[in-house]
């Protein structure tokens, strides 16, 4: 994966995602978008995205030449990304809850989009820098408005961080980083089918829950807590 790549500020957007992706197609390299506002963002699953006062918008576009089956490893190579660059920017300590949302205090503050199509791959972060107000169950990074200036700078630290990991190949993706900061494990999860408790992060960035005594390993879908340790 190339690390240079082109960086587009840019007022309003229908979604980072799409700018990304077209930018990156037709100049044939990376390109990292930074809104101040997007109005028809997109989460996980095709959740909408609910806009806070202030946010960080930000998809970066690249090529790859991972396996499918690597490009799983991305999300949660970003997550650690995001952390990494929050901490020593902000000296605030985000928790990570398998496999796409960044925490805070146990309400979710960010997270992470991956798209893939062929050997182009768009890693989306939406961040809540600071919210007056909050929907339930959401929170924001500041206390206070950190101005236009703070979006685009966290992008530009996060996109540099996540390209840095990933020029070290899937083998070496952050897996221990992530599995400290991960909050799902050592709870009790459950989903479609079954219940158990989280105990680990397998190599390929899959939930490993114990069962009754036996492992089921969690590649996709809803997982949901229990309780709090």
């Amino acid at each position: 994966m190339a690390t240079p790549y082109d960086i587009f500020r840019l007022a309003t957007v229908e979604s980072t995602q799409d700018e990304a992706r077209d930018l990156a197609a037709d100049r044939g390299v990376p390109s990292l978008v930074v809104a101040s506002e997007q109005i028809s963002g997109r989460g996980r699953q095709g959740r909408s995205w609910t806009q806070p006062d202030r946010g960080m918008f930000a998809s970066l576009a690249l090529f790859s030449d991972w396996g499918p089956s690597e490009l799983t490893l991305i999300p949660l190579t970003a997550a650690v990304a995001v952390r990494t660059v929050v901490l020593n920017r902000f000296d605030i300590e985000l928790d990570l809850r398998w496999p796409n949302d960044l925490m805070l205090d146990g309400r979710k503050v960010g997270g992470i989009l991956v798209e893939s199509s062929g050997s182009s791959v768009v890693v989306g972060c939406g961040m809540n820098l600071w919210w007056a107000d909050p929907v339930d169950g959401a929170a924001s990074l500041l206390h206070e408005d950190p101005g236009s200036e703070a979006a685009p700078r966290l992008a530009e630290s996060w996109a540099g961080s996540l390209l840095a990991f990933l020029e070290n190949g899937p083998q070496a993706w952050p897996r221990a980083e992530y599995e400290r900061a991960c909050i799902t494990l050592s709870r009790n999860v459950f989903w479609e089918g079954g219940e158990g408790r989280a105990v680990a992060i397998a190599v390929d960035g899959a939930l490993i829950v114990d069962e009754d005594g036996v492992d089921v390993i969690l590649h996709s879908g809803e997982v949901h807590t229990r309780d709090h340790r």
